[in-house]
């Protein structure tokens, strides 16, 4: 395995009952880069990603993080890898009954040990990180909007110092400018704190803005993983639908391609 692939998926099957989602896929995912997961209704990628950090268990096929075996990890070593990453869920996954702040600690409480004190100021450090201001450490998330929520699920997601984050449909029920502002934020952390995000996503807009290579999810397996400006040449009939249909043509435009 090359040393530049942090994550590497080969040979996965998954299935509910009779229902097969995935037959032989298999993916790898680069350290360092951002990279996009696409696909049609029921492709299963919200499966995929569950499956890879450990949520489902595979029907068969092995997942690889950073050359070692998931599924032969002792539990120590899994615990380590699991503090490793960042998972942002699609609606925040927020404990209703915590503040923002204790969602954040919650990682911290459940992984690491110090003192209290040290795990509140770490949560609002992540905090101004994800973009909210100091007030919303205190509020529960029934007083957040949508894209407050979205950021305090980031937050919780960085709280441990991932290596990878795991975002699940991210801007999902965002207004346009909360979502590109979502987005840039996604952009600058990834830069900044060399973070590897496998995000699940639907927004063309935010392929084409934060996206290093997309994943295409058809047929029960990966047809497709490329930069964008390569899939817009690939001939498979779903990826020439949603790259140059009207919605995918409007963002290309606005990236100026």
């Amino acid at each position: 395995m090359s040393e530049d692939i942090i994550i590497e998926v080969r040979g996965l099957r998954t299935a509910f009952g009779r229902h097969v989602v995935h037959d032989g896929l298999d993916l790898s995912v680069r350290r360092g880069e951002v990279l996009g997961l696409v696909g049609g209704s029921g492709s299963g990628k919200s499966v995929l990603m569950n499956t890879i950090i450990g949520l489902k268990r595979p029907d068969a096929g092995e997942i690889f993080f950073n050359g070692q075996r998931l599924g032969s990890m002792s539990e120590s070593d899994r615990r380590e890898l699991e503090s490793s990453w960042g998972v942002l869920f699609q609606h925040g996954a927020l404990f209703s009954s915590l503040t923002v702040r204790e969602n954040v600690m919650a990682p911290l409480r459940e992984h690491v040990s110090m003192p209290k004190r040290l795990m509140s100021e770490i949560a609002d450090m992540k905090i101004a990180l994800s973009g909210l201001g100091p007030e919303a450490g205190p509020k529960f998330p029934a007083e957040l909007s949508g894209g407050m929520k979205k950021r305090a699920g980031l937050a919780r997601a960085l709280a441990l110092d991932p290596d990878i984050l795991f975002l699940d449909e991210p801007t999902a029920g965002l207004d346009p400018i909360g979502a590109a502002a979502f987005d840039m934020l996604i952009k600058d952390l990834s830069a900044t704190l060399g973070l590897t995000v496998f995000m699940v996503t639907h927004d063309l807009d935010s392929l084409y803005t934060i996206c290093d290579r997309v994943a295409v999810l058809a047929d029960k397996r990966v047809a497709a993983v490329a930069p964008i400006s390569e899939l817009e040449q690939n001939p498979h009939p779903w990826i020439q639908e949603y790259f140059h249909g009207p919605r995918g043509r409007m963002a290309a435009a606005a990236q100026g391609g």
